[in-house]
């Protein structure tokens, strides 16, 4: 269960069927998780997204492992203390794994109870007080389930289907007439956004570069195509019109070219650059990625550098792709560069 907990933090149930049977496959059990390698885990996961979950899930095992002799504890304040495992996981694993007489409030059951008891700005102490109070002692378990089904499939977020509900007539907000309201939807965030020139080297080999993301931070641990942030000019008094016109006069001033090739160079190597991939876009929780591909052929032999101080970076054939923990946007990469060697490969003469 503590697998599909991880798995359904910010993703939808019908994206994680098919990870969960493949992961309980190569990862039976927390042994076989705790003795994994991180690329090994990181590749497991790759295309769920969030992947600090992933990070998070091995190190639990391996702690699980460590200080709780290869079984997963039972109480929810112990649970609490394993990576990656906040107050709603602890609950629904302690109330439906061990059938602990816990509270489980995810996102479905606020909703739920913020209307439930007229709440237009439920804390989440309130929240703890309410749901602990309504547990019913017996089936902790199948309460909470029951709660989080009721948000997920009656007590949506819009158009919620009151006629249907099983406590329409405990329902403060129904009889108030704030069902809609409630809870009071939250203030838009302002993401900022980010513009990063992409290397996509190939070697006199055809082989690709990839180098290995820090193991802590955005994506940790995991291969990408070599970046660098462009940082864009201040802008001018021409571009004082309106933000999102200033923000694409920016974007387009950044060169990604020329920092793409200092950024090579920083690595040990030196090319031409040759082709513009199309510009990949990516949304992250906190901020909004924009990648600018640029393709260069390396002047000099790749190395394996992998035992050489700094990031770790290797040169793989473009065929094993497949097998480097990529994140979705460095996939994305990957495809358009994949069908910009197939565009430009020589053709035999007839």
């Amino acid at each position: 269960m503590l697998v599909s907990e991880f798995m359904l933090q910010q993703t939808r149930v019908e994206t994680v069927a098919s990870y969960y049977e493949k992961w309980l496959k190569r990862f039976p059990g927390f042994a076989a998780l705790a003795e994994a390698t991180p690329d090994e885990v990181m590749l497991a996961w790759k295309g769920l997204g969030y992947y600090s979950r992933a990070r998070n899930l091995h190190r639990t095992a391996q702690m699980v492992r460590d200080n709780h002799g290869g079984e997963l504890p039972e109480d929810p304040a112990a649970l609490r203390t394993l990576p990656g495992i906040g107050e709603y996981t602890a609950g629904a694993v302690a109330s439906i794994a061990f059938g602990r007489r816990v509270a489980a409030v995810d996102g479905n059951v606020r909703r739920v109870l913020a209307r439930l008891l007229d709440l237009p700005h439920p804390t989440p102490a309130q929240l703890r007080r309410a749901a602990a109070r309504l547990l019913d002692p017996d089936r902790p378990g199948d309460h909470n389930e029951a709660m989080m089904e009721l948000g997920a499939t009656i007590c949506t977020p819009r158009a919620p289907r009151c006629g249907e509900c099983p406590v329409t007539a405990s329902c403060a907000a129904l009889a108030a007439g704030s069902v809609s309201r409630r809870p009071a939807p939250s203030p838009p965030r302002q993401v900022p956004r980010a513009d990063y020139a992409t290397v996509v080297a190939l070697d006199p080999a055809g082989r690709i570069l990839l180098a290995k993301r820090p193991e802590t931070g955005l994506l940790a641990g995991m291969w990408e195509f070599p970046s660098a942030r462009l940082t864009p000019p201040p802008a001018s008094p021409a571009d004082r019109r309106s933000p999102s016109e200033t923000r694409t006069t920016q974007r387009e001033r950044a060169a990604p070219t020329p920092a793409a090739l200092a950024h090579l160079a920083a690595l040990g190597y030196h090319g031409q650059p040759t082709a513009s991939l199309t510009p990949v876009r990516h949304a992250f929780t906190h901020l909004r990625a924009t990648y600018h591909p640029i393709v260069i052929i390396c002047e000099n032999e790749g190395r394996d550098t992998r035992d050489h101080p700094g990031p770790t970076k290797t040169w793989i054939n473009p065929a094993h792709l497949d097998g480097y923990a990529l994140p979705v946007a460095q996939q994305r990469i990957g495809a358009l560069l994949t069908a910009w060697i197939a565009g430009n490969r020589p053709r035999a003469s007839g």
